[in-house]
């Protein structure tokens, strides 16, 4: 993907707790044009989004500290973070069917489709109903 030179690159930010993950993860998205910042819990990726809200947030369910789960609600809450799109990644078998997240990935995650992924919930943003 090319990215026009006028246009700043679009902000991911990956929040995921294994290191090797959240390397590919970085690296595929970055070859692929994105602009990518990366959290290793829930906390440093609410005080990250905070300070500076990403244009799409990659999370991982299953996090130390603060679960994945935790972060999507608390910025669902909020007015500023509310319509940041949410790719979800799991390896849990947890019912996320409810949740108010505009893709999700099961894991193991191959990088050619979470970059398929992140493109399009991109389009189509958060669901709709928020």
């Amino acid at each position: 993907m090319l990215l026009d030179q006028g246009m700043p690159a679009t902000r991911i930010l990956v929040v995921e707790d294994n290191a090797d993950l959240r390397r590919l993860f970085r690296i595929s998205l970055s070859m692929a044009g994105y602009q990518v910042e990366d959290a290793a819990d829930g906390l440093e990726a609410l005080r990250m989004i905070e300070n500076h809200p990403p244009d799409l947030v990659v999370l991982d369910l299953m996090l130390h500290t603060l679960d994945g789960v935790s972060v999507q609600q608390e910025l669902a809450a909020r007015a500023i973070t509310a319509n940041i799109p949410v790719v979800i990644v799991t390896g849990s078998d947890l019912d996320i069917e409810g949740a108010n997240v505009a893709c999700v990935l099961r894991k193991p995650v191959m990088p050619d489709k979470l970059v398929r992924t992140v493109k399009n919930c991109l389009v189509r943003g958060i669901p709709h109903g928020v």
